[in-house]
């Protein structure tokens, strides 16, 4: 038999539909293999929403309201007294001056007693200073740790810390780590809120809420703090409840459809949820922003349409009212740092108690008043406190250095013991001397009274489980739990 005899242009002309069925079987391989990968992605990918979840324990707390204090309120001036600090005032520091504070030691001044005069307060005998005769008031409510310490000098890297446990920027704050943890009693209003000051954003600005690498529905919300606190919420033009509610039921399924085409994406599903609220807040929020809806009496007691108190009254009443309608995270702010207080301390340390300690007390006082303080946690507290020495400015030595090795913040309602004062530190309020706190200690702390472990709340990313409380295990102070 002869074989014929087939040129390369032959050969390859013969082959080419082998050759292509090879090509086009191995794409459309590699497509069904994309498809089912695609699909089981789909199966196993969590769902990143704001339903509310399950909890890892009977929580105490349901909602927090964190009265965030920039700048670093002094500890030894306003709750912790030293009556040895007061008797060396204006003598040198008696130790080594290399260990008091970030400043060069050519800027340290003498030791500086406390600027206000303290007297104990309630059945529990809680210290607080004269600038605070409204908030002394809740002496008894109130669970002070005088025993926080944190791992940085420097504004910028402690608010990291305190607001994400972390000293850089870019990783989840608390009140992130709380929505995502818990979700949200409340559809219709924002999970987590941000209530910034009229006078400008605080020190790090939209960090202090961030989402960090969680999805970014789980970000702070901040409402405007100046006029209406959320722009557009009116709609254009008046229409049948039905007729508004129909038309949010076909713009849920577009945007179903138009998300079932692009799926894992973080960023996408944010905003489609972030519109859908919008959409449901036109129908609710309104009411829930109005405080004038609320009586004269209870204006009087948060000291709204005064001076200087207006401003954070109104915020703080405002986080009363989202709290009571099952907003998770409520985080009041004040501009810049105002406690920051390098030059004179008395007066700077005066006028920032003038405008908050009265709105505060009040906050306290209509929480418990309606019953809500029982499952409402109240903290307040900066990122770190001051020196006992007085510190440098031009010629003149009259306000305090950072202190990141003591400092206090308090504590109240949810499941806290009122009236403890807890931690101590020496006879200067410089150093933590007796059960110590770390800020992992507290942020594990506040997620417990929630219900949430702090262990078992994690994110994985780059395959870490990544936690608000970093690796390293850290204490919940169940001393302050009720």
């Amino acid at each position: 038999m002869q074989v014929a005899s087939q040129s390369r242009r032959d050969f390859f002309g013969s082959t080419s539909q082998g050759l292509l069925g090879i090509g086009l079987a191995q794409l459309l391989g590699s497509d069904l293999k994309t498809s089912e990968v695609l699909a089981n992605d789909q199966i196993d990918q969590p769902t990143f929403n704001l339903q509310p979840k399950t909890t890892h324990h009977p929580p105490k707390a349901l909602n927090v309201i964190q009265l965030f204090m920039n700048g670093g309120p002094s500890q030894m001036d306003l709750f912790d007294p030293k009556p040895i600090l007061n008797r060396m005032d204006g003598k040198p520091y008696p130790g080594n001056v290399e260990e008091i504070g970030n400043q060069s030691t050519t800027d340290i001044g003498v030791m500086m007693g406390g600027q206000y005069p303290m007297q104990q307060h309630g059945q529990s005998g809680q210290w607080f200073a004269d600038v605070l005769p409204h908030t002394a008031t809740m002496s008894d409510d109130i669970c002070m740790i005088h025993s926080m310490w944190t791992d940085h000098p420097n504004h910028d890297n402690a608010l990291y810390k305190i607001h994400s446990g972390r000293l850089f920027m870019g990783y989840p704050t608390l009140g992130s780590w709380v929505v995502y943890g818990l979700g949200s009693e409340n559809q219709n209003l924002p999970a987590y809120v941000v209530l910034s000051d009229p006078l400008g954003l605080p020190k790090n600005g939209t960090r202090n809420w961030t989402a960090g690498f969680l999805p970014p529905v789980y970000q702070g919300t901040p409402f405007r703090p100046t006029g209406s606190p959320i722009l557009n919420l009116t709609q254009q033009y008046q229409q049948p409840r039905t007729v508004t509610e129909q038309s949010q039921s076909l713009l849920e399924q577009l945007d179903e459809l138009h998300r079932s085409e692009r799926p894992h994406q973080a960023e996408l599903e944010a905003r489609i949820q972030s519109y859908q609220l919008a959409s449901r807040m036109q129908l609710a929020a309104s009411e829930a922003l109005d405080i004038d809806r609320e009586s004269e009496e209870v204006h009087k007691t948060y000291g709204i349409g005064q001076s200087p108190t207006d401003s954070f009254g109104r915020r703080c009443l405002l986080a009363r009212r989202l709290v009571e309608r099952g907003v998770r995270y409520v985080q009041i702010f004040l501009e810049e740092q105002p406690w920051d207080s390098h030059v004179d301390l008395a007066s700077n340390h005066r006028a920032v108690c003038e405008r908050t300690d009265q709105p505060v007390a009040g906050l306290l006082k209509d929480l418990k008043r309606s019953g809500l303080l029982d499952s409402t946690l109240v903290i307040w507290g900066g990122e770190f406190g001051r020196t006992p020495t007085s510190q440098r400015s031009g010629k003149i030595y009259t306000g305090r250095d950072h202190n990141m090795q003591a400092f206090t913040s308090w504590m109240a309602g949810g499941g806290v013991k009122g009236g403890l004062s807890y931690g101590k530190t020496d006879d200067f309020g410089h150093q933590v001397v007796e059960n110590p706190v770390s800020v992992h200690d507290y942020h594990a702390t506040i997620l417990h009274l929630l219900g949430l472990h702090h262990q078992d709340l994690f994110f994985p990313r780059s395959g870490l489980d990544e936690r608000l409380t970093g690796v390293s295990p850290p204490r919940v102070v169940h001393e302050l739990i009720a």
